[in-house]
């Protein structure tokens, strides 16, 4: 696939805390925009002698928070990348909206929840939940600051170069500012409610993240009732932008507008006889986690219903306002939502930023959006015969979005209508109740084959649509499990028995990413088909576990959270160390999206001191400090960020020229070892396992999309230089996609 970078394309980057001008800062103007490897996670430097001594010396992580922050600004990075198509770089400043606001519900709202109990806990970092919370907000103000800039400054602009508009409504003509008019009182006028604050009418309970405003009023109403404030939540029925009639449009442009424009244009409508002396948005986000004690839920479904309501209405953790909101009224806001003066943001634009994503949809312009292509198929699964028989044949490895998901869908389409398929069992964690596997899965149900799916119902802000999808497989006459109360089911894994010549045999699916066929196409992630009498009888006894009870069974090939993937992962780490010490060549490769658990992070330090050489490509969070003299000098860490989100999970190990490669669900995280059924599946076929190594050594060498943690805690963004220019996504789509 050619490469859209132009040879002489060279990435701003910055040496740490060090000034630097660049055509970026030029465009936003003073101040310059905060660049990622100038925001640093708060750790504060020892001398090397006094880290050497002690592994758990605090000073060799990262806070958890504040590297998950990084990554979410690594994200809105790419918004000001012109070698990313135009309309991509919106999507990325809008993903950047959408993390931040999870970031924000889960992580914020657990380290908020922790003051309020009292419960001041510190992890690896040392750093206390109130320091991570001052440190939180300091770079948030400034990169949401920045992300606004970004927008104002250099996308809107941008788009409106390519005939793309948003028009504000002091811009309006007549022509448009009569069909905004009209647009009011017929779509936005009979559905709006407006809430007068006074004794008889409090402060409303509002939904999390809902637009609204909060409106001044002077004079009388209908009832005598002396003006105040008000407030008024914008219908959530409504698209928060709007196309204007091509007829009203400048030629050659498509126009949009805010609901927010509108509703402010004619806010004195909704409010007849009074005076409107102001109207400013505002957005609440709430604490959305979920929170049940396994011991006092008997029906993990009904409980889960009454939480997913409970989640609209938690406590509130971040209050966004207008920038033109006067203090005393931002103030009066923050009161009743018992926030503090940090917990503010104002915000030059919509409040909902997230809502844009609208217009990637409306918009038919493939030339500013990235080149399509057409997802590859391995040779063995050209020829068009049985799934069954070529995965007979010998395993398959598909590496995704690069070569196709449609495979797996295929499969159970085809064991759902073959007579000689007796059973399927299957984990689903985030799909939909529309999708062809679940329609598969109800075909086979229907044609009386033992249908048995492992639903993880608490997949965070997919449990609604779990709830759906098990409803449906239960009226289908499949069997239904919600795996292990205190133990999220995340391994992906489909088992297949099928009665050949008499005889039955296993066949198996299993990937490193969820069976959903949209993200599937927006994800990296690996699939391995197998018919491996041991492994696929481990896959087996796993499902046997997970809807039986008994101890734990012996499991001869594959790796098992909570179980023996942890101390496995350890072990093969300090068998590297152990040759490095026998002057051996010594060398791993680690790709997962996070690194946070101590003690494989102590692991990794003492492979490093022992002299085995440590590629690390961690996409999110890494709590890990690479590069201290005499502890993690042989450490190197990258993040890459681009076009797909970075999603395989996948490790090698040299073993002396014995090497291993292994493809997991699971992340190098406390959660994924300890607190979730995860699998970790070796690649037994060597040829697919040296294919695993090339594609890691591919990311290794990217110098387009590849971020390096420096020891300090800052990202350094690579480029080519003088080099050609490399992109490992890009490389890849070339190797394995049919027509890029």
């Amino acid at each position: 696939m050619e490469d859209s970078r132009s040879p002489d394309h060279d990435p701003v980057s910055y040496a740490a805390g060090s000034p630097a001008e660049s055509p970026v800062t030029e465009a936003l103007g003073e101040p310059p925009p905060l660049r990622v490897n100038r925001t640093r996670t708060g750790i504060h430097a020892k001398s090397s002698s006094a880290m050497q001594a002690d592994l758990d010396d605090s000073s060799l992580y990262f806070n958890r928070e504040l590297t998950n922050l990084q990554f979410n600004i690594r994200v809105l990075e790419q918004a000001l990348d012109t070698s990313h198509p135009l309309l991509d770089r919106l999507m990325f400043l809008l993903i950047f909206s959408s993390n931040l606001d999870e970031f924000f519900e889960i992580r914020v709202a657990g380290l908020k929840h922790q003051l309020a109990l009292g419960h001041e806990e510190t992890g690896a970092d040392g750093m206390t939940p109130r320091q991570a919370l001052a440190e939180i907000s300091r770079i948030t103000h400034e990169q949401v600051d920045r992300q606004y800039r970004v927008l104002n400054q250099a996308l809107i602009p941008a788009l409106e170069e390519q005939g793309l508009r948003f028009r504000r409504r002091d811009h309006w003509t007549e022509e448009q500012s009569r069909w905004v008019r009209d647009y009011f009182e017929d779509e936005i006028m009979p559905v709006i409610s407006p809430i007068g604050l006074d004794p008889s009418h409090p402060f409303p309970r509002l939904v999390n993240k809902s637009l609204n405003f909060i409106v001044e009023l002077e004079g009388k109403d209908a009832f005598g009732r002396e003006g105040g404030l008000a407030i008024l939540p914008a219908p959530r029925s409504l698209p928060r932008l709007i196309a204007l009639p091509q007829a009203l449009c400048t030629e050659g442009f498509t126009e949009y507008v805010f609901l927010s424009s509108m509703i402010h244009a004619h806010a004195q409508e909704v409010f007849p006889g009074m005076a409107v002396r102001g109207c400013y948005q505002f957005r609440l986000t709430r604490n959305a986690d979920l929170s049940m004690d396994p011991e006092e839920v008997s029906d993990l479904a009904s409980a889960l219903r009454g939480e997913l309501l409970a989640r609209r209405y938690g406590s509130g953790v971040r209050l966004e306002v207008a920038d033109n909101c006067p203090d005393d009224l931002a103030a009066f806001l923050l009161k009743q939502f018992e926030l503090g003066e940090t917990d503010l943001y104002r915000v030059n634009g919509p409040v909902n930023l997230t809502r844009m994503m609208a217009v990637l949809a409306d918009v038919d312009r493939p030339e500013l959006r990235y080149r399509p292509f057409t997802p590859g198929l391995p040779k063995p699964l050209q020829k068009g015969t049985s799934l069954f028989d070529a995965i007979a044949d010998g395993d398959i490895l598909l590496h995704h979005p690069f070569q196709s998901f449609a495979p797996i869908e295929d499969l159970l389409a085809e064991a759902a209508r073959d007579p000689a398929v007796l059973a399927i069992k299957q984990t689903l964690y985030r799909t939909g109740a529309e999708s062809p596997i679940v329609r598969a899965l109800v075909e086979a149900a229907r044609n009386g084959k033992e249908v048995t799916v492992v639903i993880e119902l608490r997949a965070r802000f997919d449990e609604a649509d779990n709830l759906a999808l098990a409803s449906r497989l239960q009226e289908a006459g499949a069997i239904v499990i919600y795996g292990v109360m205190a133990y999220k089911t995340h391994a992906k894994m489909l088992h297949i028995v099928r009665r050949e010549k008499g005889e039955l045999r296993y066949y198996v699916h299993l990937g490193t990413g969820n069976y959903h066929s949209r993200t599937a196409k927006l994800y990296t992630d690996y699939s391995l088909f197998t018919a491996n009498a041991t492994l696929c009888e481990d896959v087996h006894k796993v499902f046997q576990q997970l809807s039986g009870m008994g101890k734990a069974r012996r499991i001869e090939t594959l790796l098992h959270a909570p179980f023996t993937l942890h101390d496995r992962l350890v072990a093969m780490i300090e068998r590297e160390a152990a040759l490095a010490e026998k002057g051996k060549r010594a060398h791993l490769i680690i790709k997962c999206n996070s690194l946070t658990e101590p003690k494989l992070i102590r692991a990794l330090y003492r492979a490093s001191k022992a002299g085995v050489e440590c590629d690390l490509i961690i996409r999110g969070m890494c709590c890990l400090r690479p590069g201290v003299p005499g502890v993690s000098d042989n450490i190197r860490v990258r993040s890459i960020i681009g076009r797909f989100l970075e999603h395989t999970r996948v490790f090698y190990f040299n073993n002396d020229g014995k090497s291993e490669a292994w493809a997991s669900s699971a992340d190098f995280m406390e959660r994924n070892m300890f607190h979730r059924v995860e699998t970790c599946f070796p690649l037994l076929d060597r040829k697919l396992a040296a294919r695993i190594r090339k594609d890691l050594e591919t990311y290794l060498v990217d110098n387009c999309q590849s971020w390096l943690l420096q020891s300090d805690g800052t990202y350094l963004k690579q480029h080519p230089g003088d080099s050609a220019p490399i992109s490992a996504q890009e490389t890849l789509l070339y190797a394995y996609a049919a027509k890029a």
